[in-house]
C-alpha cells in the first residue's frame, strides 16, 4: 500500500512540474491529517523510512523534497508528531533552495503550501511534547526561520509584481508576500515576538505590497497590523487597519469577524465610539455589554466590576490594560451627568464626593482634583478647578466635547 501511495504521488508530481501547474505542485505538497495519537512501536515508525527515489527535472533536482514528502505523509498518517515535523522542515528547506533558483512565481503557491504545513505541524508538535518536556515553543522557532527564508526568496524578487497576474515562469515572486507575512506574523504573536513584526510591515509597506494581492490577504495582514498597533498606543492606526479588516471580511466568516471585533472594539471605545447592543449580541461578544453601559452611562461601578469579571479572558487577548485607560471616558461621563443633574457650570467638589460614594468607590477630594486635571489636560473637559473653592468651573459653551475623545 505504501509502495503504490509513494508512486502515485512521485507521478503526479512530476506531471505537475512539467506542465508548471502551479496549483497541481502545490496539492502534492498537502499533507495529510496528523493522527492524534501515535501508532505502533519505535520500530514501526522507523519503518516508514523510504529509499532514496531520483525526481529531476532538467538541472533542478526535486528528489529531496519527494523523500521527505513521503516521510512526512507517513509520520503524519501513524501519528508521529515530531518526525512529522522534522521531515516537512527538511522539505521545506529543500523547496525554499528550488524556488530560489526558478524562473518565474509558478511555484508561490507550494512554496505557500510549505509555510502552512510547517508552521501547522510545529506547533503541533511543539504541543504534543510541552505536555512531556515544558518546552512548549522550540519547533516553532525552528520553523520561524524557515519561513523567514522563504519571505526574503519573495520580496528580493526584483521582477516588477503585476496585480491579478497568473502565477508564471514570467511573473513576480513577489506575488507570493503577504501569505508568508501573515504566517510570520501568526507564529511571532504566539510567540510573543512583536518586535519582530516591523521587520515585516517596513518593507512591505514601502514597496505597497499590503495593497496588492487577494482579499483575504488583504484583510488578514490588516488584522494583525491593527493588533500591533494597538500594543504600540497607535490607536488611530489600529482602528483604522481593524475597521479595513471588519468591512472586508467575508460576509460569512462570522469567527473571523468576532476575533477582529474583540481588538476593535476596545479602540473604539477608548476613542469615545459605543457600538450598538444588536451588534455586541449578533456576535456573542456579551463580556462588552457592561464595560459598553458603563461607559455610556458614566456607571464606574458597572465597568469596573465588568472589568473585574473578565479580567482573565482581556487578558489572554491582550486587551486589558487598554480597557483600563477606557476608565478615562467612563469618568468623563460621570462628570457630565453630575454636571446636567446639578445645571449649574460650578460644580462643587463635594456634589462629586457624595457621587463616588454612592458608587460605593469613597474617594477624597484630593483624588477628584487630580482626575479632574486629567480630563482637562486631555480636553474631555473644558474649565478649570478652583482649588481653594473646591469648584469645578465649566465652560459655558459645550463643557463636555464629543469632538476630544472621538479625535484622541
Amino acid at each position: 500500500m505504501l509502495t503504490i501511495e509513494r508512486k502515485r504521488r512521485k507521478e503526479t508530481l512530476k506531471a505537475a512540474i512539467r506542465k508548471r501547474d502551479p496549483q497541481g505542485v502545490a496539492n502534492v505538497l498537502i499533507l495529510p491529517e496528523i493522527s492524534s495519537t501515535s501508532k505502533g512501536d519505535r520500530s514501526k515508525l522507523n519503518a516508514g523510512r523510504y529509499e532514496e527515489e531520483t525526481l529531476m527535472d532538467g538541472d533542478v533536482d526535486w528528489s529531496g523534497v519527494l523523500k521527505y514528502l513521503n516521510e512526512a505523509c507517513y509520520r503524519a498518517s501513524v501519528g508521529d508528531i515530531s518526525g512529522c515535523y522534522e521531515a516537512q522542515s527538511s522539505l521545506h528547506s529543500a523547496l525554499n533552495h528550488i524556488f530560489g533558483g526558478s524562473n518565474g512565481n509558478w511555484l508561490v503557491l507550494a512554496l505557500q503550501t510549505a509555510c502552512v504545513n510547517t508552521h501547522r505541524t510545529a506547533v503541533h508538535a511543539d504541543a504534543r511534547e510541552g505536555r512531556e518536556a515544558r518546552n512548549d515553543h522550540a519547533r516553532l522557532q525552528n520553523a520561524v526561520t524557515l519561513l523567514q527564508e522563504s519571505f526574503s526568496k519573495t520580496l528580493n524578487d526584483r521582477t516588477e509584481l503585476k496585480s491579478n497576474a497568473p502565477l508564471s515562469e514570467d511573473g513576480s515572486k513577489k506575488a507570493g508576500v503577504l501569505f508568508i507575512v501573515n504566517q510570520l506574523f501568526s507564529m511571532y504573536f504566539r510567540l510573543n515576538t512583536l518586535r519582530l513584526c516591523r521587520n515585516l510591515v517596513l518593507p512591505v509597506e514601502r514597496q505597497a505590497l499590503h495593497q496588492q494581492g487577494k482579499m483575504g490577504q488583504m484583510v488578514t495582514y490588516c488584522y494583525y497590523v491593527g493588533r500591533l498597533n494597538m500594543f504600540e498606543d497607535q490607536y488611530e492606526s489600529a482602528e483604522h487597519n481593524l475597521d479595513f479588516a471588519l468591512n472586508h471580511c467575508h460576509k460569512d466568516a462570522t469567527a473571523n469577524k468576532r476575533k477582529i471585533l474583540n481588538y476593535l472594539l476596545p479602540v473604539k471605545l477608548l476613542r469615545g465610539r459605543l457600538p450598538t447592543q444588536k451588534l455586541l449580541q449578533k456576535y456573542s461578544l456579551y463580556e462588552f455589554l457592561p464595560l459598553v453601559e458603563g461607559i455610556r452611562n458614566g456607571d464606574l461601578r458597572s465597568f469596573n466590576d465588568a472589568l473585574l469579571k473578565y479580567q482573565d479572558l482581556f487578558i489572554r487577548r491582550g486587551t486589558y490594560l487598554l480597557l483600563e485607560k477606557c476608565k478615562t471616558v467612563c469618568y468623563r461621563n460621570l462628570f457630565k451627568r453630575v454636571f446636567m443633574i446639578s445645571e449649574r457650570t460650578q460644580v462643587p467638589l463635594p456634589l462629586m464626593l457624595k457621587t463616588f460614594a454612592y458608587l460605593g468607590m469613597p474617594i477624597d477630594l484630593d483624588e477628584i482634583e487630580c482626575i479632574l486635571a486629567n480630563l482637562i489636560f486631555r480636553g474631555f473637559v473644558k474649565g478649570y478647578i478652583s482649588h481653594t473653592k473646591r469648584i469645578l468651573v465649566l465652560s459655558k459653551r459645550d463643557p463636555f466635547p464629543v469632538s476630544a475623545i472621538i479625535i484622541k
